[in-house]
């Protein structure tokens, strides 16, 4: 899934809700008199008495609830208490057994945002961008998300196999993944050339903060602060996470300032978040943020920011641009609403929603020639339904990143860069995305 940026626990929405059924009639209870309830009633009750065979009412209730937040966005859905809690245990960094996939639904089919590091979907060779039509034998046509999540997750050593499209030929490919257990480790980090500290976020789970607080402690004790020339902040193909934790990782860059603001549907339901004095990290050295058509949702806020308060410099491509925020709203036994609820606007009052963040110093990557023209994400433009943002919107860019760091020319720009060269020597023309 494209993950929501906001992991809120708020009170329930006012709106039409089912109360009950009784003698054979659905009773509805509504708001604001909503001139469509009486015929959603009507058709409700119509199935019930006249379909060829006695419907599940539960599965004709959550259908109607699914249709309805598919009207939305591509964001809003709907988590039964199964998915609820998969969702909570992915956010915790907790362990589950599957692949090692974020997957969204794309046109009925699953969509992949970004395979995680160092699992068995990575290691398989899936991509960024990749559409899944086939779970083992059963077409994702006709799914629900959930009941997609559900088949490709398992236990541990079991396999299963995926049918994908690639590209914007379609190109079938079918892979045999054995599952594992998914421990999703968020920040990774290392010394780069025994200079420069490296830290990757592959979300911002609970623990992000917490992994990055941790690589500055190790980057102050070997080699020592002193010798370090400043830091490469690695968020490509990073699909986002919690609100919280973009604040705060914002916040280990920066000694003060906005970081960013949330707006609602009314103009005086704004929050904004702003940089605590005391707890910046990075003490004052270079900072270079790497981006790319896979960063989106959280990983756009901490770039965003970074760039806005001119704390650092952003080399890569375009990214998603995911401006909208996700609140879960709980509905008791139920599960919970995961509910588009605002836009977010950078320090500077940007919104990036269907146009992503530019970097300062576009560098593209060289992309295999089997892969050319197959590993774009279109971004949140390319999405059926999502939130408009005036004319000039823009569809994504590469989502790319080379397994030999050796050959990563967005790597070695960063390195190059904090190392002293120009930026202007650094530029590469981004490469062509093409529809998929």
């Amino acid at each position: 899934m494209a993950r929501g940026i906001s992991y809120l626990v708020v009170g329930i929405l006012a709106g039409a809700a089912l109360t009950g059924i009784s003698h054979g009639v659905v009773q509805v209870a509504t708001a604001n008199g909503a001139s469509g309830v009486p015929l959603f009633t009507e058709v409700f009750n119509k199935v019930r008495t006249n379909y060829a065979e006695k419907p599940d009412d539960d599965k004709l209730v959550r259908g109607a609830i699914d249709g309805m937040l598919a009207s939305l966005d591509p964001h809003s859905t709907y988590f039964d208490p199964k998915a609820l809690q998969d969702f909570q245990t992915s956010m915790k960094g907790e362990e589950f057994g599957g692949l090692g996939l974020e997957v969204m639904m794309d046109d009925g089919l699953v969509k992949v945002v970004s395979p995680i590091d160092d699992t068995p979907a990575a290691r398989a060779g899936l991509l960024t961008g990749d559409m899944i039509t086939r779970i083992d034998d059963t077409p994702v046509k006709g799914l629900t998300l959930k009941e997609a999540v559900d088949r490709m997750r398992g236990p541990a050593k079991s396999s299963v196999r995926l049918l994908v499209q690639r590209g914007s030929g379609k190109d079938a490919r079918e892979f045999t993944i054995v599952r594992e257990i998914i421990h999703v480790q968020s920040v990774r980090s290392h010394l780069e050339g025994g200079d420069i500290g490296y830290i990757r976020i592959t979300q911002f789970n609970q623990e992000a903060y917490d992994g990055v607080r941790k690589a500055f402690d190790h980057f102050r004790s070997d080699p020592g602060e002193a010798k370090l020339k400043g830091y490469i902040l690695d968020l490509r193909n990073n699909p986002g996470g919690l609100l919280n934790q973009a604040v705060e990782i914002t916040n280990a860059f920066v000694d003060g300032g906005e970081i960013v603001s949330t707006r609602g549907r009314d103009a005086d339901n704004r929050q904004t978040y702003s940089a605590r004095s005391g707890v910046n990290l990075s003490q004052g050295k270079p900072v270079v943020v790497l981006i790319n058509g896979g960063s989106a949702s959280a990983s756009e806020i901490v770039s965003g920011a970074l760039q806005d308060l001119k704390r650092a410099t952003l080399i890569g491509s375009r990214s998603f641009g995911k401006g909208s925020v996700q609140t879960i709203l709980p509905l008791g036994e139920e599960g919970a609403l995961k509910l588009t609820t605002a836009r977010y606007f950078t320090p500077s009052g940007r919104s990036i929603q269907a146009k992503g963040i530019e970097p300062d110093i576009p560098v593209a990557e060289n992309i295999p020639d089997d892969l050319k023209g197959k590993v774009s994400s279109l971004g949140e433009a390319s999405l059926v339904g999502h939130l408009k943002n005036g004319t000039e919107e823009a569809k994504g860019s590469d989502a790319y990143v080379p397994p030999d760091k050796t050959k990563d020319t967005q790597l070695q720009a960063a390195i190059n860069l904090l190392h002293g060269a120009k930026p202007e020597a650094l530029k590469t023309a981004p490469a062509t995305v093409t529809s998929q």
